[in-house]
């Protein structure tokens, strides 16, 4: 069992839906020293990568994604979910439908920020049936740009997000993947 399967055991909970909160250490309340064990494993798990620019989605990829970057040394850039008056200029668009809210999404990222040139490395916190992921990576495809790696802190097994990104030919690395989950029990199974 790994660092994160181990804090997930210890804090996190089962709810009813197939939800995991791991709020009070992951995308609410954030546990720095947690992140850069994070940070720390994907640079293993993707040092054979050139990577240019670590990208995410608004909002609680952002964090992980953050301390990802200090690794390989590169720029965060994350798809924003809403328009402002500050962001200006061409954007590259896709729609996400999000689990978590229930709701489709227009999330976009600014052209001057990606290129053909870019070598990226896509960072979130959860994959559950992959619709952001895959968000993320047309936006890339728009750029021109390539995805060098996906890395997950958390999968959830039992939904078909991992199998569609992987026959994507993808690598896709998560830190943690859940098998089974029981809000009853409160049980969490991980994947060996």
């Amino acid at each position: 069992m790994n660092f994160l399967e181990e804090r997930i055991l210890k804090d996190g909970v089962v709810r009813e839906g197939n939800v995991l909160k791991v709020d009070s250490f992951l995308n609410h309340q954030i546990d720095i020293s947690l992140l850069e064990k994070m940070g720390e494993e994907f640079k293993k798990r993707f040092a054979d990568k050139e990577i240019t620019k670590i990208l995410t989605i608004e909002s609680s990829g952002i964090g992980i994604a953050c301390i990802v970057a200090r690794y390989f040394n590169v720029p965060v850039l994350f798809a924003k979910k809403t328009q402002s008056i500050n962001v200006d200029g061409d954007k590259y668009c896709t729609q996400v439908y999000s689990y978590t809210h229930q709701c489709m999404n227009n999330v976009f990222v600014s052209k001057k920020y990606l290129d053909p040139s870019d070598k990226v490395l896509i960072i979130d916190d959860f994959l559950a049936n992959g619709a952001a992921l895959l968000g993320l990576t047309e936006i890339v495809k728009q750029a021109g740009a390539c995805v060098q790696g996906i890395g997950i802190a958390v999968e959830k097994g039992f939904q078909d997000g991992g199998k569609i990104i992987r026959e994507k030919g993808f690598q896709l690395e998560s830190l943690a993947i859940i098998e089974a989950m029981d809000a009853k029990t409160g049980k969490i199974e991980f994947r060996n």
